[in-house]
């Protein structure tokens, strides 16, 4: 194919330099891959064999900052993983399984490449006069190299290059055949006393989802949209039995798509690469760039959470079995459903009562409002800008004195070839070039919210405007980004660090001023009622400290895995439900399994990471106090938030960072605050 015919040889970065989906095909993806490939291995060799002396000018940044340099690996590796989770089918799949493992070879090829890491090595020893922000590119850049093996002799690079390349070929395979999975079931309902209980808006979804598959009646997935009111609402515990086996049994049946052996791999592999760089544990080498920077910190964070929500969360859970009417215990497909009847019978509170008022349209105009409201900046759809589904809307952001600002993408619905969950991605970030010209990001949030019907919009529950404000938040710390160097913008920050930004958003769900400025009945424009407001106000904590520990079982797990010194052989059910138990309430299934189907850590960058999600709801916590405090439209507060947060990306320590906001460290007091826990004394 001629250079001449496929897009990814004219984008170049500059504003309106969106990346062309409506004209982009397969083999251009495969095209681009090996000449990005091609031109990254031309512009290393003119490194190396560079005879000037090694500086940062001619080694560390010739090819961020080089002019007219096009990073075209970067850019055509970031659409189309990026499409993979968003927008997949078969021959991607089939694509991505091929160039997979040439990816990471070529990485490799990069990182044990001893010419190009002595000249980096000897930049590190003996660099003059760096800016604080160039000295952090530099230590990351070697620290990258030796993480990656570079210090190893020529045996053990062998030996990396054939673990690496097997573990991101797994975790492929994990992903894919989660998405499989997910997709595959369906609960499928043409008697209608089968469908008691649920409101109206779960059936008109379920009935357009069998209208689309060509189906009668009604039809429930394992999407969260469609799964949660389900579990919530149906009187039928028998099918809410089956529908919570189908989701929680994901990729561990004897089939193609199982993936026990592939997760038991990979906590080897990860294990035998992290001691194969001189760590004694997958998690020991993980943290070693973290802010919690050891195991323990983070078991004692855990234990932590553990010792003040469990009290409460026990508490919590015998409330629920008072109301549980049966002989039976409470099992699993029990509790949302009675605890939809605790949270009516203490509040009188429940999703659909606020969904008229959440209506997506109304949403979006909240959070754009809120955005502005904080930081002076605006959001104006663009119908030009070329997106890879009709679902995807995309807009141009304008900063508080008019100037361009980012393209931000929002995907909001599920369907076929998407990911579950929710995530914030980039398909440019944002740098400033050799001529001082500031190029802005293109960031991009998807979803799975739930979706219009033939009769009513989309409306969303509270949990899903807050999935949008997290999400949100991502992208502002994407959107805000002011550094010199790409490596170091946006969200390229510690793992336990880029959570703040985006859990800090959702504390606004439930403030009144925001409330009031969006949530307007859909169909008589009636502003949402203060009584109604301050019933989600006094629900706030309704099964918080439940909720706690379940984030708190996650990362358990995730410790357990990657804290082995060992080979582990263990059977991956038995001994997950070991590793969790201290933080789990009530009785384990046997046939359950929330390893094989645990992206974060198998196949999601979180892996030894998980507790990351409790890390920075300190920070937010602490974080919002200091907004309630001086106010939560405080346009100065917002500014210092921005300014020293949200547009450093990584360009200094994560804690230098939070105390230059706060003005201090944080502590988990604001969080036990928030949740209303008092501290047992011992």
């Amino acid at each position: 194919m001629s250079e001449h015919h496929n897009p990814f040889f004219f984008l170049n970065g500059k504003p309106d330099d969106t990346v062309p989906f409506d004209c982009l095909r397969l083999e251009d993806f495969a095209y681009a891959f090996m000449e990005g490939i091609r031109r990254d291995n031309e512009q290393i060799e003119k490194t190396i064999n560079n005879p000037e002396k090694p500086t940062f000018d001619n080694t560390i940044i010739n090819t961020e900052e080089d002019e007219g340099y096009y990073d075209l690996l970067s850019r055509v590796s970031t659409v189309f993983f990026n499409l993979l989770s968003a927008e997949t089918n078969d021959e991607m799949d089939a694509l991505a399984q091929k160039i997979q493992p040439i990816l990471t070879q070529h990485a490799n090829d990069v990182r044990l490449n001893p010419r190009l890491f002595e000249r980096i090595r000897k930049v590190h020893l003996h660099h003059r006069k760096l800016t604080a922000e160039e000295k952090m590119l530099l230590d990351n850049c070697y620290d990258g190299f030796v993480r990656s093996g570079a210090l190893l002799d020529e045996a053990g690079k062998q030996k990396l290059r054939e673990l690496t390349e097997e573990a991101s070929m797994l975790s492929l395979q994990f992903s894919q055949n989660l998405l499989k999975e997910q997709k595959a079931f369906t609960l499928d309902i043409t008697d209608e006393a089968q469908m008691d209980g649920l409101p109206e808006t779960a059936r008109e979804a379920a009935a357009l989802t069998a209208k689309e598959q060509g189906k009668q009646g009604w039809v429930f997935t394992l999407d969260m949209p469609s799964y949660s009111p389900f579990m919530t609402y149906s009187t039928q515990r028998e099918l809410r039995k089956q529908l919570y086996m189908a989701r929680n049994t994901i990729c561990t049946h004897d089939n193609a798509e199982n993936n026990i052996d592939i997760c038991k791999r990979l906590i080897n592999l990860r294990r035998e690469i992290a001691q194969l760089l001189g760590y004694k544990t997958y998690a020991d080498y993980v943290l070693k760039r973290r802010m919690a920077t050891n195991t323990r910190n983070v078991y004692k964070l855990l234990d932590d959470l553990i010792d003040a929500y469990k009290p409460t969360a026990i508490k919590e859970r015998e409330e629920l079995r008072k109301l549980f009417d049966k002989q039976e215990k409470l099992m699993p497909w029990d509790v949302g459903f009675y605890t939809h009847k605790l949270q009516m019978k203490k509040y009188n509170l429940d999703a659909e009562m606020l969904r008229p008022y959440f209506e997506l349209s109304q949403v979006i105009k909240g959070v754009f409002g809120l955005a502005n409201r904080l930081y002076g900046i605006t959001f104006k759809e663009n119908n030009d800008i070329p997106v890879y589904h009709p679902d995807v809307k995309a807009y141009e952001v304008f900063d508080k004195d008019g100037s361009y600002l980012a393209v931000f993408y929002a995907d909001f619905h599920p369907r076929k070839g998407k990911q579950g969950g929710a995530w914030m991605t980039e398909y440019q970030g944002q740098y400033i070039d050799k001529k001082g010209e500031n190029v802005r990001p293109h960031v991009s949030v998807v979803m799975n919210l739930t979706k219009p019907t033939e009769d009513k919009p989309a409306l969303l529950t509270l949990s899903e405007v807050e999935t949008f404000l997290h999400e949100f938040g991502h992208s502002l710390h994407g959107m805000f980004a002011n550094t010199r160097f790409e490596s170091l913008s946006g969200t390229n920050v510690w793992w336990d660090f880029v959570e703040l930004p985006s859990q800090f958003m959702e504390n606004f769900a439930i403030e009144k001023e925001f409330l009031r400025t969006f949530a307007f009945h859909y169909q008589t424009g009636e502003p949402i009622p203060d009584e109604l407001i301050s019933r989600i106000v006094k629900s706030r904590n309704f099964m918080a400290a439940t909720a706690c520990l379940r984030q708190v079982s996650f990362g358990l797990l995730d410790m357990a895995y990657y804290t082995k010194k060992e080979a582990f052989t263990d059977d991956i059910i038995p001994f997950e439900k070991k590793a969790w138990k201290k933080a789990i309430l009530g009785d384990q299934l046997p046939d359950t399994c929330m390893t094989v189907q645990f992206s974060h850590i198998m196949a999601g960058g979180y892996a030894a990471g998980y507790y990351s999600y409790k890390w920075a709801e300190v920070l937010d916590a602490d974080a919002f106090s200091v907004f309630k405090k001086e106010g939560i439209f405080n346009q100065g507060t917002a500014q210092r938030f921005r300014d020293q947060i949200l547009s450093k990306g990584g360009t200094e320590h994560p804690m230098t960072l939070y105390k230059n906001f706060k003005g201090g460290e944080p502590t988990i007091d604001a969080l036990l605050k928030r949740n209303g826990i008092k501290r047992s004394k011992k």
